[in-house]
């Protein structure tokens, strides 16, 4: 005898269902390779019609493309799984190409191959990691993946916890959640900011770090308010001795020092906030530490790079983001906790999906650890990638993309037409075109317009920032995080960069003669 119930005979498919081909399920996997085939070739279709890093014209022209493809969003009656590839081939022409050496702009990578088809296999099943009964393996895997990232981190994985995200803002959401909730017993007030004295909640973070520290202090209850930008070095790393005092205003205001939140990795510079000198200041002042660390997590793969997050260890919680450095397709974010206690407030508890009877038997869920209920697969396409190439081998691209990102620097300080703003940390390089006529003014117009320029043209794709806020600031950047990047391609971005810079000075130059002739 066994306690296991005999499955039944099955109706085949066309005796339950006569709809549209479904991706799971007999029949399925065959009608999902006949499409792939088809989305495959329409992307290598797409793709030779861009010709390069993204679609040439102004955003007016591929928008009248894109419409023309598209036709009627909803119609009254369908027009069948035919328009997959002519679509498929108009959203490949108008989509950016992260593996064009060309492309140079966002903290976003080129997935790898072998990561898009663990994709691909987790979006067919529909992988829903709310509850064991939806996708028992994926919560085994997410446990062991989630264990092996902890202990890169130098977390001990028996008493450390994590979970999967959509990316860096949903993990530093979690982070700043949780260190609030940890306070609410010394604070009761917290989840409206303000403390038992009158005081408020104070979360502290570099002047250059990520955008979402600041929308989730709002998205809190804390208010932006709440957010004390401290000052940086001369690298652009939070200044500890400026860490130190603005602590202590806020104290002396009666207010209550929640969380400091160090970066490694800024959006901008990739530059990682000394955590040694960090870690200690905040302690003493009664305040966890979160790192963001979206970005320059990655290095932890690396022999050679993986000191620039020396200590890391000893933080409260991190935030890892793996379609940065890890070659994920979007998204492919972790949150960890260096104490699985961390994760006691998002305790819950639902009958369709966690019952305690259940999880007392082994049928556990991670619903308790996440914001969401409905979580994709992500886990699934990680750990792919975790056993295939391993710590070294994700190391190996990680150092590729830094050493690129490091020639990068040096052509452009000998370029006499560029200026390096600072030495790259990670893959990072932030410079100026220095126009003729170089006054704060004419040098921001000069830099915005060539960058302009450049994707008009469907030549290249750079990041931009501004440094100060006012005339003078804008800078340009690149971003590598396409190992196959070689340093000829480096040499020909960077031309190309100087010759929309010429083009634009020219263009200006003549517009400003033809209005005086006016």
């Amino acid at each position: 005898m066994t306690d296991t119930v005999e499955r039944a005979a099955r109706p085949t498919t066309s005796e339950r269902y006569s709809g549209p081909p479904l991706a799971g399920g007999p029949g399925g996997p065959a009608e999902l390779r006949r499409l792939i085939d088809i989305v495959l070739t329409s992307l290598v279709d797409g793709a030779a019609a861009r010709g390069g890093p993204l679609p040439a014209g102004d955003p007016s022209e591929l928008k009248r493309e894109v419409l023309s493809s598209l036709g009627e969003v909803l119609p009254e009656e369908g027009a069948g799984p035919d328009v997959l590839g002519p679509l498929a081939r108009m959203f490949a022409w108008g989509a950016s190409d992260l593996a064009d050496p060309a492309w140079s702009a966002h903290l976003l990578c080129p997935p790898l191959a072998l990561s898009v088809a663990a994709d691909v296999a987790a979006t067919a099943l529909n992988a829903d990691l709310a509850s064991w009964d939806q996708t028992p393996a994926g919560i085994v895997l997410e446990g062991e993946v989630i264990a092996a990232l902890a202990e890169l981190v130098g977390f001990d994985p028996a008493t450390a916890a994590g979970v999967v995200t959509s990316g860096g803002t949903e993990s530093n959401f979690m982070g700043l959640l949780l260190a609030r909730d940890a306070v609410r017993p010394r604070h009761p007030g917290a989840a409206d900011a303000p403390g038992p004295g009158g005081g408020r909640l104070k979360i502290f973070a570099s002047r250059v770090a990520h955008v979402s520290v600041r929308r989730n202090a709002a998205l809190l209850g804390l208010g932006t308010s709440a957010v004390v930008p401290v000052d940086v070095d001369e690298n652009y790393r939070m200044d500890p001795r400026a860490l130190h005092a603005a602590m202590e205003r806020a104290a002396a205001a009666g207010d209550a020092p929640l969380l400091v939140v160090a970066t490694a990795g800024t959006t901008d510079f990739g530059s990682i906030d000394p955590l040694r000198e960090i870690v200690p200041i905040a302690r003493a002042w009664g305040a966890s530490v979160h790192v963001d660390a979206a970005y320059g997590g990655g290095v932890l793969f690396s022999d050679r790079l993986s000191g620039l997050l020396d200590y890391i260890e000893a933080v409260d919680s991190v935030s890892l983001d793996l379609h940065k450095f890890g070659w994920q397709p979007v998204g492919a974010g972790v949150f960890l906790a260096r104490r699985a206690e961390t994760f006691d407030p998002l305790a819950v508890r639902a009958a369709y999906l966690n019952p305690e009877d259940d999880e007392e038997a082994g049928y556990t869920s991670n619903l308790g650890r996440s914001l969401l209920t409905t979580r994709r697969g992500d886990v699934f396409k990680i750990a792919v990638t975790l056993r295939a190439l391993g710590r070294s081998g994700l190391g190996a691209l990680v150092d590729t993309c830094c050493e690129r990102a490091r020639y990068a620097a040096d052509r452009v300080r000998a370029e006499p037409r560029l200026e390096l703003v600072a030495e790259p940390t990670l893959s990072t390089v932030v410079f100026r075109y220095r126009p003729a006529q170089d006054d704060p003014v004419s040098s921001d117009r000069i830099n915005a317009g060539l960058r302009r320029r450049l994707l008009r043209g469907g030549t290249a794709v750079i990041g931009r920032t501004d440094l100060t806020g006012e005339a003078g600031g804008i800078r340009l950047k690149f971003t590598t995080l396409n190992p196959t990047t070689t340093e000829a391609d480096v040499r020909g971005l960077i031309a190309s960069v100087i010759a929309a810079g010429v083009a634009e000075e020219e263009a200006r130059c003549a517009n400003a003669t033809d209005n005086r002739s006016n």
